[in-house]
């Protein structure tokens, strides 16, 4: 009978196992769920807690979180990232082939927007990529080849058609995808090989030009030196010569001064030193004087004369007989000693 019927202690036995596992299980499950409310966040990340596809909440301070065991934690990068692309070949509006190759920095800026439009890094590369083409190509094709290979820094346009590019692909980007695009470089900028040889002539006969008017200028700006440095010659000399006449003029009068103050202290002596001036300027090594015996000249240059009879002459006699006179253009006849 008891072999058929178990006992009342065999039966409690399986109701506590029952009720140890069923404890088991549910510490596992309470466990399980305080490790699926838990979750870290990097520095370098933002996360985004959603509910059955749906944002719940952005969280932008690292460390640890917390969220329902139903939730999920999507995650994103908040680093700048770099993109390089491809060499494409764009069209000028001069109908010049360019290659051009970009290097450009973006950063998630909108998390809500990109985990709603893209949701991977690899899809919205894809996205920036083809934007960053098709802006390329649009704002390339609105300036001439000369804008990018110029032959002056002043003259060169690449830096405003780099940014026009940038900023147009920002004003895609941020709105369809929430990227913000940081900067945009050039990492390639090249010439197709059929092109090559005419742009290379091209730049040669464009230097040649730029040398030719060089030297043009710097002949004209020679000859204006040249004028420039005669015209202020003349001017120095002009003054010069002005300074001289008013300094001899000033010397001059100074000496005539002091003549007029020297020859009037002494009258005689005066009268002397004119009449010697005046023959040292009519008497040369070709003139011949006929003087008359009683001529004030000739007292003076006889060695037997004193001084006294050179300055106060005897009156003056009358020709004598046989002595030649000459006559003056009037009629008057001159005096003896003449210039024949």
């Amino acid at each position: 009978m008891n072999a058929a019927h178990p006992g009342p202690s065999r039966a409690g036995g399986r109701s506590r196992a029952t009720l140890w596992l069923l404890a088991t299980a549910a510490c596992a499950v309470l466990v399980l769920s305080a490790l699926a409310s838990v979750f870290t966040l990097d520095i370098t990340e933002h996360g985004m807690v959603t509910r059955f596809g749906r944002v719940v909440r952005l969280v932008e301070e690292p460390g640890l979180g917390f969220k329902l065991p139903f939730e999920r934690v999507q995650r994103f990068d908040k680093r700048l990232l770099f993109l390089s692309t491809q060499p494409n070949e764009y069209v000028t509006a001069d109908r010049k082939n360019v290659i051009v190759a970009t290097l450009a920095t973006w950063r998630i800026a909108e998390p809500t927007r990109f985990l709603a439009t893209l949701r991977t890094r690899g899809e919205a590369e894809q996205r920036l990529t083809d934007a960053i083409v098709g802006e390329a190509g649009a704002v390339i094709g609105r300036h001439d080849f000369a804008s990018f290979v110029a032959p002056h820094a002043s003259d060169n346009r690449f830096g405003a058609i780099i940014a026009e590019v940038r900023a147009g692909i920002q004003a895609l980007v941020w709105r369809a995808y929430g990227i913000e695009v940081v900067d945009l470089g050039v990492r390639d900028l090249g010439l197709p090989q059929q092109n090559r040889q005419s742009v290379f002539e091209r730049m040669k006969a464009e230097r040649a030009r730029i040398t030719m008017q060089l030297r043009s200028e710097g002949k004209a700006e020679s000859k204006r030196i040249i004028a420039e440095a005669d015209r202020q010659k003349t001017r120095i000399l002009a003054e010069a010569n002005e300074l001289a006449r008013r300094l001899d003029g000033e010397g001059e009068a100074e000496a005539m001064r002091i003549y007029a103050r020297e020859f009037a202290a002494d009258l005689p002596f005066f009268k002397l030193i004119r009449t010697l001036e005046a023959y040292d300027r009519i008497l040369d090594d070709k003139t011949t004087l006929f003087l008359p015996a009683e001529s004030e000249l000739l007292q003076i240059l006889q060695p037997s004369t004193s001084a006294a009879e050179a300055l106060n002459p005897p009156p003056k006699a009358g020709p004598r007989n046989g002595e030649m006179v000459g006559a003056g253009a009037e009629g008057q006849q001159r005096p003896p000693g003449e210039l024949r």
